[in-house]
């Protein structure tokens, strides 16, 4: 692993643990188990840090859903794929996510760091988009926009929701097919006439 993804990796794992206020690169160095001042090396600056977060957060997701399948697969392997990723999010990338939304909050304050998540954003929904443009999807590019949102709502709700609805996985698996299914219709359902 390259040491920029290293202490990015490590500056995720003190968002997690300990939110925004706790990122310095001395935090950094310790959970990356590397040298004081190996981290300011790499970035020179606290927004530096919160950037590389941001950038390999999306970087991860990005992959998996370029990794996705092709023209012939059905909409079932992108429900199995939208299953798997609220899976590893909500299971072993608890941390990851908790330092999305960590993120996320602190953006409200930051325009830099807003300006690095909607870039990184644009990313992610653009992968989804292609996946969905691949199944037929008319409008693929909103489409994406409302998929990703409420697979993030999912997401959310189960590790920091307010209601934290209680799923186990066969439930999350009937939420994430309800909500890709009705964003993989390629056609709007037609109305019956009374």
């Amino acid at each position: 692993m390259e040491r920029r993804d290293l202490l990015a990796d490590a500056a995720i794992d003190v968002i997690a643990t300990a939110g925004t206020r706790g990122l310095t690169h001395r935090a950094v160095d310790a959970a990356a188990g590397l040298p004081e001042g190996t981290s300011s090396y790499y970035f020179r600056t606290r927004a530096a840090l919160l950037q590389a977060c941001v950038d390999r957060l999306a970087t991860d997701v990005v992959d998996r859903t370029a990794a996705a399948p092709g023209p012939e697969a059905p909409v079932a392997t992108l429900v199995d794929r939208a299953c798997a990723h609220l899976e590893r999010v909500v299971g072993p990338d608890r941390p990851r996510l908790l330092a999305r939304l960590e993120l996320s909050l602190e953006s409200t304050r930051r325009p830099e760091l807003e300006a690095a998540l909607v870039a990184a954003g644009a990313r992610v929904r653009a992968a989804v988009a292609g996946s969905l443009a691949r199944l037929g999807v008319a409008d693929p590019e909103s489409a994406a926009v409302d998929l990703v949102a409420c697979l993030d709502g999912l997401a959310f709700d189960q590790v920091a929701g307010a209601g934290r609805t209680a799923r186990d996985e066969a439930g999350r698996r009937r939420a994430v097919t309800a909500v890709v299914s009705a964003f993989t219709r390629t056609s709007p359902p037609t109305r019956r006439r009374a």
